[in-house]
């Protein structure tokens, strides 16, 4: 399996906006319903004077932070409460992190760049955890809630409390262990299993929770694909669910918000070891280098759970039934959906 980098990467961004930043609310989802975007305000945005230094982080930082509501819900369960703006024409996106490893610390990490596109090289990418170093205070205020105060104002950060979820029984395959729930920034929510007997893991779909429409792939009867992710879900032929076997390669490439789970996993919620094992028994020669959620020593990288294809062509998930076809039995059947898995 493969590290990536824990800050730099994985900032795509969990809404457009429009005007002036509507990075977060009080009323949450409330408002979300309400909220339209429109060419007009666009414009507008990409119109507007530079008002800061893009180049300066503590600027950058000031207004980002200076545009949330009194309180924001960061939805994605590694932590990160990612923004996006226009300064000088030029497209950005960043994020706020309360990493599990270090926000009881008193840090939250802070990094913006240039919007990633296949023409030219990324200009700007910047990164810093703040401390109150930096004039940034972190006040733990409950489990999954934590204040941040700057310059005399405070935004309480709600992190998402999926304590209480779990799959049905009736969905969990023998000896599969459950490590936690994902919910991915592109609003999609998963669980995330470990197969021990097979040595794969898989994010199944979490159907009490509906996010989007799909269409039948024409590669496969088997598939199917959101017409708003373009995630593609395979139905697995033991259980009633369905298990993500493609995300599409572009969105990964462009870092955006359907670039796949692998940046998501359950940090506030996986129990002991667990996570860490697994990932152990995929790759034993990082002993001694992870911990117990797969960050590097150094919080500088993290160990990628990825077990489906970036595809380019709807055709190449064709594949799966070619080789599900073969499998005579579970153990032989659940490798195929997790061709994609780094090693």
């Amino acid at each position: 399996m493969g590290f990536r980098c824990a800050f730099h990467l994985s900032l795509a961004p969990v809404a457009l906006l429009t005007g002036s930043l509507l990075a977060g609310s009080a009323t949450g989802l409330a408002a979300a319903q309400n909220t339209i975007k429109t060419n007009e305000a666009y414009v507008e945005e990409v119109l507007r004077a530079p008002e800061f230094d893009i180049r300066s982080i503590d600027e950058v930082f000031d207004y980002v932070f200076s545009s949330l509501g009194d309180a924001v819900t960061v939805y994605p369960t590694e932590n990160y409460y990612y923004f996006k703006f226009v300064h000088g024409g030029v497209p950005y996106a960043g994020n706020f992190r309360l990493d599990i490893a270090d926000r009881d610390q008193g840090i939250v990490h802070f990094a913006y760049f240039s919007e990633n596109n296949p023409f030219v090289e990324q200009e700007i990418s910047e990164h810093r955890a703040y401390t109150e170093q930096f004039g940034v205070k972190v006040e733990k205020r409950g489990e999954l809630d934590y204040a941040i105060t700057a310059k005399g104002r405070m935004v309480l950060f709600r992190l998402n409390d999926l304590r209480g979820v779990k799959p049905p029984e009736a969905i969990v395959a023998d000896g599969e262990q459950y490590i936690g729930p994902v919910f991915d920034e592109s609003g999609v929510q998963m669980f995330l299993m470990w197969n021990p007997a097979t040595e794969t893991f898989h994010y199944v779909l979490d159907e009490s929770v509906v996010t989007e429409s799909y269409f039948q792939s024409s590669a496969s009867t088997q598939v199917k694909i959101g017409r708003r992710t373009h995630f593609a879900w395979y139905k697995d032929r033991y259980r009633e669910r369905w298990i993500l076997v493609g995300v599409r390669a572009a969105e990964t490439s462009l870092n955006t918000f359907f670039d796949g789970p692998f940046d998501q996993l359950p940090d506030n919620f996986v129990e002991g070891n667990v996570l860490r094992d697994a990932l152990l028994t995929l790759s034993p020669e990082v002993e001694g280098q992870i911990d117990r959620l797969g960050n590097s020593l150094d919080l500088k990288g993290r160990m990628l759970v990825d077990p489906y294809i970036l595809y380019d062509d709807e055709a190449e998930l064709a594949a799966f039934d070619q080789c599900t076809a073969a499998a005579v039995d579970e153990e032989g059947y659940y490798p195929c959906l997790a061709v994609g898995q780094s090693k």
